[in-house]
């Protein structure tokens, strides 16, 4: 019997290699808990449209607590060792992961639920969790899953138009952010300490999607203010835009691009 049970087990192993995967698992633990958290993310956004899991009031608030999460883990990964300095607290801000668990805890306290606000983290949950389930993907055998192999591949080819989309709403947040005082969806401080966040963005060394997309808009806006049959009105009101968005942008360091 033993020997009969051999070439099915061999099987088996060549097909889904699970000792492996479990071994993975065991050496990467943080790097697994974060695509078990970013998985959660998009589950809990898809059950703020269909409330699946509970109301949606629910699953918004646990998609930014989820979101929080991620971000506390990548700053352990990235700041392992705590320092109570000045100079810690500069690195700490620099993160981008900083800005993200600040993101989580504007909106989780400062604003009733926003279809709007889940996107950015949905869209890095889903970039970063598709990127890593290859990863496992790859640990179980090279022939596992080819149609997430299939989706997977989708997602990673649309990656840079994914994080210009981050960052286009990110900038639309701020006066969406202002709108959202006016219909009592949010406190008055709201669009102050998420301008401080859109600076940190702004500015990350890091990810330029959002200092590049500033640029693209006003470029967009001027060349749409020069046209002349674009009433004098609009054509003020437009550079008046741009003028006042140029002088809050503060001066950055170029440095090399990355995703989150």
């Amino acid at each position: 019997m033993g020997d009969n049970a051999a070439p099915s087990d061999s099987t088996n192993r060549r097909g889904l290699n699970l000792d492996a995967l479990k071994v993975h698992i065991y050496t990467h633990k943080i790097d697994c808990a974060l695509w078990a958290i970013r998985m959660s993310i998009i589950m809990f956004t898809l059950g703020y449209f269909i409330p699946i899991f509970g109301s949606s009031q629910s699953a918004y608030n646990k998609a930014l607590i989820a979101n929080a999460a991620v971000s506390a883990l990548r700053l352990h990964q990235r700041i392992p060792q705590f320092q109570l300095s000045r100079n810690f607290l500069s690195i700490l801000l620099q993160e981008d992961s900083c800005h993200y668990l600040s993101y989580s805890i504007i909106f989780m306290y400062d604003t009733q639920p926003v279809t709007l606000v889940l996107m950015p983290i949905f869209l890095f949950a889903t970039l970063h969790a598709a990127s890593y389930s290859l990863t496992l993907l790859d640990t179980l055998g090279q022939n596992s899953w080819w149609g997430a192999r299939l989706l997977i591949s989708l997602i990673e080819f649309q990656s840079l138009n994914i994080l210009r989309l981050v960052a286009f709403v990110e900038i639309i947040l701020m006066p969406f952010s202002v709108l959202l005082i006016l219909l009592g969806r949010a406190r008055l401080m709201t669009p102050f300490i998420y301008y401080h966040f859109l600076v940190q963005r702004y500015a990350s060394r890091r990810n330029p999607y959002t200092r590049n997309m500033f640029r693209e808009l006003r470029v967009l806006l001027e060349s749409t203010a020069a046209k002349p049959n674009l009433p004098g009105v609009l054509r003020s009101l437009l550079l008046t835009i741009v003028a006042f968005t140029s002088r809050l942008a503060p001066a950055v360091q170029q440095a090399p691009p990355s995703a989150q």
